[in-house]
């Protein structure tokens, strides 16, 4: 049953867990029926929460576009056409009437690193048809993506073992 209203939700901060924010809307979405399409932007790779999700195939479409390295300092071309194939595939899939809840995960971050525009964003933001839910994640989000939103989650840090030295481990961060 699609969503009688869809709405533009925002989660940004410099804390852990806005991807697993967004993947945990994914799964309550998927198990009442919505049809998910989720777009990982500077991502690539097998990821466990990827595997994991990849058994509700019939539910959610999951597209990563990203090189699967850090974008330090200027961004490559090929780091662009990722993300522009990434913001082209996601408009398609938001305003195809084939999904009821689209997902741009690492959006804002693509943004700040000018891969993509905050423009471009917010166009998504306006092309949005009523019934869909839109969702943005990344930390540093602009401004402008904020005030568009209906509601924003900061995720904050208050500690982290990673400044201890712990890595990213499997199952818990990757």
């Amino acid at each position: 049953m699609p969503l009688p209203k869809g709405f533009v939700q925002v989660y940004t901060g410099d804390g852990k867990g806005k991807t697993t924010a967004v993947i945990g809307l994914a799964v309550r979405a998927i198990g009442a029926g919505l049809r998910v399409y989720l777009a990982q932007f500077l991502k690539q790779g097998d990821y466990s929460e990827i595997k994991a999700l990849s058994q509700f195939k019939d539910r959610i479409t999951i597209v990563q576009f990203g090189s699967g390295r850090f974008v330090l300092g200027k961004p490559s071309d090929s780091d662009r056409a990722l993300a522009a194939k990434g913001l082209a595939a996601a408009c398609q899939a938001l305003t195809s009437g084939d999904y009821d809840v689209v997902i741009l995960d690492e959006a804002n971050v693509a943004a700040s690193l000018g891969l993509i525009s905050v423009a471009a964003i917010l166009d998504l933001v306006r092309q949005k048809p009523r019934a869909v839910e839109l969702v943005v994640s990344g930390r540093g989000a602009a401004p402008e993506i904020i005030a568009a939103a209906d509601l924003v989650t900061e995720v904050k840090v208050i500690k982290h073992y990673y400044d201890a030295g712990v890595e990213a481990r499997t199952g818990i961060e990757k």
